[in-house]
């Protein structure tokens, strides 16, 4: 487990207690050069899946210089008489083991549920921040607080888009992150820097944990992802003070927040099954395949409970 540092971080863009203007977005954002490539590592792997999905281009993200497509992984064949499950990974482009485990999920999965349930999977909302291994998009916006209808992150609303028709027809939908060092390290105090508000040390927990939604929490499907994940990878503790990143633990591994007044990726369906992942990839008692498997793990649970009368 992390331990949160002694001193108030500082961060080197913006001026103390003064919201970020476009000079501090610009300079944040030429701090951030990829690192990695989408293309590479992604598109080839959807690529690999079209002889046995369907692949749906959902949208594209325009950064000049750069240019995304957005890609949503199917089931052959959709039939509309059956419900639908929605996976969605790389909300936050830095969270590898949502993406690598979505991809894997659908390579190695997918087809057991033909049939039974039609599965949407989009492995990687935000493909700007996968390459640079950040959390925000361009314009330092956070996609996983921008699930709403006023949506200022395109690559959000290009998902709420896509995923409109069938808002109603959702009975799961599994959102796959990871809660990292660098939250505590990077992330966390740039967003306090951004939002012109003191930096307030944290902990990060050891350990794979799900986070419900406190508005429909549905413990017995969240404690059958754990159960199930467990056989994986280590579930996180609760700390000293019996919570997990400042919430209250309401189960071995769970905590709940409320999905929608958020504007979570988890909660802009209205299925009756949600929760949002968290994997642990810096412990040292997890390896990064692991992690890919814990998450996997948690979309197979997540889809068993669902489809169990």
């Amino acid at each position: 487990m992390s331990d949160p540092t002694t001193t108030r971080a500082t961060y080197p863009i913006g001026t103390p207690g003064r919201p970020w203007g476009d000079a501090e977005r610009s300079a944040w954002r030429a701090r951030q050069p990829a690192r990695r490539s989408y293309h590479a590592e992604v598109v080839r792997e959807i690529d690999r899946l079209r002889a046995r999905f369907e692949v749906v281009e959902y949208g594209r993200l325009r950064y000049p210089p750069d240019e995304y497509a957005l890609f949503a992984i199917q089931s052959r064949p959709w039939r509309d008489e059956l419900p639908c499950a929605l996976v969605t990974g790389g909300v936050h482009g830095y969270e590898t083991s949502g993406v690598r485990g979505a991809l894997q999920f659908v390579d190695q999965h997918g087809s057991d549920y033909q049939g039974r349930i039609n599965l949407l999977v989009a492995p990687c909302v935000s493909p700007w921040a996968y390459e640079r291994i950040h959390r925000w998009n361009v314009n330092a916006i956070d996609p996983n607080r921008s699930f709403r209808p006023d949506s200022q992150a395109e690559e959000a609303a290009a998902l709420m888009r896509l995923i409109a028709p069938l808002r109603d027809r959702f009975l799961v939908h599994v959102d796959l992150h990871e809660t990292t060092d660098t939250d505590e390290t990077e992330f966390r105090p740039a967003l306090s820097a951004r939002d012109g508000v003191e930096h307030e040390p944290g902990e990060i927990p050891d350990g794979f944990y799900l986070v419900g939604d406190s508005e429909n929490p549905q413990p017995r499907f969240q404690s059958a992802v754990i159960a199930e994940v467990a056989r994986v990878t280590h579930i996180a503790p609760a700390d000293h003070r019996g919570q997990i990143i400042g919430s209250p633990v309401v189960a071995p591994g769970v905590i709940n927040y409320p999905f929608k007044k958020l504007g979570l990726c988890a909660g802009m369906t209205a299925a009756r099954y949600t929760t949002t992942t968290e994997v642990y990839p810096d412990s040292p008692r997890a390896t990064a395949e692991q992690c890919a498997a814990a998450q996997m793990a948690a979309v197979g649970a997540a889809l068993q409970f669902a489809l169990t009368p």
